[in-house]
């Protein structure tokens, strides 16, 4: 089928009566619009002529559409969007009005984009965040870590019914057992209810703060971010190399703000005992029991505990 402006540059030619009789059969007989029609038996043919360009954007959408390549090879002028016509009467006379309609396509794009934006994350491998999440296909990876993923999903659903409680969940187990997975997990699926969250790991980070002294600003915002996330994920925690300082006043600092106003999660290879073992220790003032303790009673009381058993999944790919 040609198009509008094909036919408007022929206008001149002795043959443009015939050709634009051809155009409007050809259109008039396309089930999209016989289906308007069908709707709108108020519309007669000299009205479908006076809007000739809107019927034939509206048929040349509809037929990239039947035969959609993906969204990304969209072949729509408005990259996934249609035209839509309605036929309203304002005057006496029916009038065809078209406007351009995200497809089922560009809404689900465009809501994942809302889901990921309401995610961060630092220095965390983010094929964990981006594969896809089926809580069947997480059981059936492994099924040793089948009652972790029940905490979990159990976790979800409560938040999603009641809101999000003061606790958090701290899932402990041996290296490789999904637990970075799962708690990926629970931010997707509570970020698709329209919690924001945040994803720290946590060696990495440490590392980080280093260098991060002599840069405030930025030092600063990256503590408000994990302050005021709705959910935040301290992820490999007891693997880092503590110094007084990270743990005393960031760590310490973001622990206080949150406890009691936001849950805060863990995935360790420690227990809770060996957690305020590890956070009791740094390189340089040696053993501080008290202080490793101060920091626990900020973790400890607002946490479920969550064993994560499995085989080592990196090494079984």
């Amino acid at each position: 089928m040609e198009s509008l402006g094909e036919l408007l540059s022929q206008m001149k030619s002795p043959q443009i009566k015939a050709r634009s009789e051809r155009i409007i059969q050809e259109l008039l007989g396309d089930p999209k619009v016989a289906e308007l029609l069908a709707l709108h038996p108020e519309l007669d043919k000299s009205q479908l002529t006076l809007h000739l360009g809107k019927l034939h954007q509206y048929v040349k959408d509809s037929r990239n559409c039947a035969a959609c390549p993906g969204l990304e090879r969209c072949p729509n002028d408005f990259q996934g969007h249609y035209t839509r016509l309605t036929v309203e009467t304002v005057t006496a006379a029916p009038q065809l009005y078209e406007r351009k309609v995200p497809c089922a396509k560009q809404l689900a794009y465009e809501h994942e984009t809302e889901v990921k934006n309401r995610v961060r994350s630092f220095y965390v491998d983010e094929r964990a965040l981006s594969e896809g999440y089926n809580v069947v296909e997480i059981m059936a990876r492994d099924m040793g870590r089948a009652p972790a993923v029940g905490q979990v999903v159990q976790y979800i659903s409560d938040a999603r019914e009641k809101g999000l409680p003061n606790k958090g969940l701290y899932l402990v187990g041996h290296f490789g057992t999904g637990k970075t997975f799962l708690m990926s997990y629970l931010l997707h699926e509570l970020a698709e209810f329209g919690y924001t969250g945040v994803i720290v790991y946590m060696p990495e980070f440490v590392e980080e703060l280093k260098f991060m002294m002599q840069d405030n600003q930025r030092l600063k915002e990256m503590l408000e971010t994990m302050k005021q996330a709705d959910l935040l994920i301290f992820d490999d925690i007891g693997a880092e190399n503590l110094n007084p300082w990270v743990r005393d006043h960031i760590l310490g600092s973001i622990l206080n703000y949150r406890m009691n106003r936001r849950p805060t999660f863990y995935t360790s290879n420690y227990d809770l005992a060996g957690l305020e073992k590890h956070l009791s220790f740094t390189s340089k003032d040696g053993e501080e029991a008290y202080k490793g303790q101060r920091l626990m009673d900020r973790i400890a009381p607002f946490v479920d505990l969550v064993p994560v058993n499995g085989s080592n999944q990196r090494r079984a790919r």
